[in-house]
């Protein structure tokens, strides 16, 4: 964000201080009238005083040290009025990122760390470390000019949060689903992860956004979050739409490669029941998921070899370089802590030109004693 201040704009927030600068102004003659006295000294000196090498005589001396300090009250004074401007700001613009959350059964397989919630002595189950992950993917977001949207997929796609600024709204369904998916065990369609379809539903996420707002200066990127357990879909004519819209496919896994039985659904007892199947194991596709990311532009990544934070920002990181300008805009910066920026600077580079040791702590006595009572004023 580059920034540059319009001086036409310049207003003062208390400009009942402005009166004060007639002091450093009156000093100003004062000082320019003694500059004036020592070069018709040193000019008579030379006439007088007859020696076999020509004598030097410094042009300032130490007036040099009073000029710094009559322009630091300035300064100081101009700090107190506190003076504000319109700057010009070039803003980079932020991100949009779609998340892409696996809702399947394998998502409620308990083999991550952790512990898990309504069960004791268990660990978490794959859904439920997705939404820890999620909430600090969440935090880690700037929410100025950042955007965030959520589709859940199974063998079908439901889109839950569309591309918004809010973090409220964002939250708001990590708090009502972070126990378990709202893909239903009892549901065929659960039993399936059609990664294809949740790219799908990214992209028209992006698309229905472009409709009702225009296109957006943010980077868009996808953060697809799944075990990959058994996904089916043709995933590379998904990938190939995703890279045609240029919209990079992040992948973050979620389980372990040893796995765990996925829970089965509730049997209703009767005559006409099935007998029961064998259990299903499901273990993460590491595999098949790095070869999605690479694919899709992005990166893969995996909960627990890396940490929630360090995955989340590097995610944001790499959008965030992707990401176009905003344009010219206007803001108001207050300009006070600058003006006693330059009076500090002043004063440092006067009290080099002090030549007695006194009068050095003398002033600086009192240039400590000024900048305390400057800091009181202005707090």
């Amino acid at each position: 964000m580059l920034t540059s201040i319009d001086i036409n704009s310049i207003r003062f927030g208390d400009p009942q201080y402005l009166w004060l600068l007639i002091a450093p102004a009156v000093l100003l003659l004062a000082w320019a009238w003694q500059l004036a006295r020592r070069r018709r000294d040193a000019r008579q000196f030379r006439q007088h005083r007859r020696l076999p090498v020509r004598e030097k005589f410094p042009i300032f001396g130490g007036l040099v040290f009073w000029l710094a300090v009559i322009f630091a009250s300035a300064f100081a004074i101009l700090a107190l009025s506190r003076p504000t401007a319109a700057v010009s700001v070039i803003r980079t613009a932020g991100v949009d990122l779609v998340i892409l959350q696996d809702g399947s059964a394998s998502m409620r397989t308990r083999d991550v760390a952790g512990r898990g919630e309504g069960a004791p002595g268990l660990s978490l189950d794959r859904w439920q470390r997705s939404m820890k992950f999620l909430r600090t993917l969440g935090e880690s977001l700037a929410w100025k000019d950042d955007r965030i949207a959520m589709a859940l997929f199974a063998h079908i796609a439901a889109p839950q949060v569309r591309l918004t600024k809010d973090p409220n709204t964002f939250f708001f369904f990590l708090d009502h689903l972070n126990r378990e998916s709202p893909f239903r065990v009892e549901d065929d369609t659960t039993w399936d992860t059609n990664i294809e379809l949740g790219i799908a539903w990214g992209l028209r996420l992006i698309e229905k956004d472009e409709e009702i707002y225009g296109k957006n200066p943010n980077a868009k990127a996808f953060v697809l979050v799944t075990d990959g357990q058994a996904w089916s879909g043709e995933v590379a004519r998904s990938l190939r739409l995703a890279r045609e819209k240029d919209v990079p496919v992040f992948v973050v896994g979620v389980g372990t490669t040893l796995g765990g039985i996925i829970p089965e659904p509730p049997k209703r007892p009767g005559p006409g029941s099935p007998a029961p199947e064998a259990p299903i194991r499901s273990s993460l596709d590491r595999g098949s998921l790095s070869m999605i990311a690479n694919a899709g532009g992005g990166e893969y990544m995996e909960l627990d070899r890396e940490g929630d934070r360090e995955i989340a920002n590097r995610i944001i990181d790499a959008a965030r370089k992707r990401a176009g300008s905003r344009g010219l805009q206007e803001e108001s910066d207050e300009l006070y802590w600058r003006c006693l920026v330059v009076a500090a600077v002043l004063l440092c580079v006067g009290v080099l030109f002090l030549q007695e040791r006194v009068e050095l702590w003398l002033q600086t006595a009192g240039a400590g004693a000024a900048l305390a009572i400057v800091w009181v004023l202005t707090r």
